[in-house]
């Protein structure tokens, strides 16, 4: 008999993988962050609505009352407010260390519920993240842009910066766990075009015509398609089985950064990187995963609430 996990297990892997490589896309498109994040709400928004026409998901569709509509809508805020610091980030230091340093999210999004939702926080998580945050400084001291220069301040703040973000549009989506994510998503993405369009304005557009070609790209690949594997996939894993496999994404994110963009790992940076990711992904007592929560997620939905 076939293995049942095994279609998801190869979904979320491909998931997994193609986050790695979103960094490669937003800089290969030579585009400014602004107009990476429009165009991903754009070209997945429209992609999502299609795909939810199809599965017939609209027929018995009602407008949500309207404290979830706004709900909603602060979350695609966030959501997408961290895509355009994280994309940002990539240019001011690397992918590798922009996408490792995000990973602090999950740390980020327990201190958050302690803050505003009265969640007690265990001893063992101060220590993780003690431990990546540590591993966060280590990065910063020791770590080179792609350019041979040492990274930016700047890049990894915004990397964090990214990730509380993306923590807070998880904590949304605890609030909104019973719409169907896919919809969700694609209200979300609207929301982030529209705030978004402005930028137009003063954001030029890529010079080249292959730059609007790995846009294109962004918002298909790794964002419609992805969302879809991810939504296919995550209610039919074990939670270890997703918490293991989200090593994929930082993993994917190093080795592109290194074989494409010629990012030299000093041994300091690669101790960091790893204290960061062994901190945040590490399992918690009771058989838990700090890095998977079935109710949030990177794109404000049931998806591990690590990053994207």
């Amino acid at each position: 008999m076939k293995n049942p996990e095994s279609r998801p297990l190869v979904q979320w892997s491909a998931a997994m993988a193609l986050s790695g490589t979103i960094g490669a896309v937003v800089l290969e498109s030579g585009a400014a962050a602004p107009l990476v994040a429009f165009a991903r709400c754009v070209v997945g928004g429209v992609l999502l609505v299609l795909w939810c026409l199809a599965r017939g998901w609209f027929r018995d569709w009602r407008p949500p009352p309207v404290a979830e509509l706004v709900t909603a809508v602060l979350g695609g805020l966030l959501l997408v407010g961290n895509w355009v610091l994280l994309f940002a980030s990539y240019a001011l230091s690397s992918i590798s260390v922009s996408t490792v340093v995000y990973h602090t999210q999950p740390l980020i999004l327990v201190g958050l519920a302690t803050v505003f939702l009265g969640e007690k926080v265990s001893r063992s998580h101060l220590v993780r993240a003690g431990v990546a945050f540590a591993g966060v400084v280590v990065i910063a001291l020791s770590a080179h842009a792609d350019d041979g220069q040492p990274v930016r301040l700047a890049g990894i703040a915004l990397a964090l910066g990214a990730a509380v973000l993306y923590a807070g549009a998880s904590m949304v989506a605890k609030q909104l766990k019973h719409i169907r994510p896919h919809l969700l998503a694609a209200v979300q993405l609207t929301a982030g075009a529209v705030v978004l369009a402005p930028a137009l304005a003063f954001t030029p557009l890529p010079h080249a015509a292959s730059g609007l070609l790995w846009l294109v790209l962004l918002g298909t690949v790794h964002t419609a398609v992805m969302y879809v594997l991810m939504y296919a996939s995550i209610g039919r894993l074990p939670t270890t089985t997703v918490a293991l496999l989200s090593y994929l994404y930082p993993v994917v994110a190093v080795v592109v950064d290194v074989l494409a963009f010629g990012h030299e790992l000093s041994w300091p940076e690669g101790l960091g990187m790893l204290a960061v990711l062994a901190a945040a992904l590490a399992p918690r007592r009771g058989g838990g995963s700090a890095a998977v929560s079935r109710d949030s997620g990177r794109c404000g939905t049931r998806t591990p609430a690590r990053p994207r």
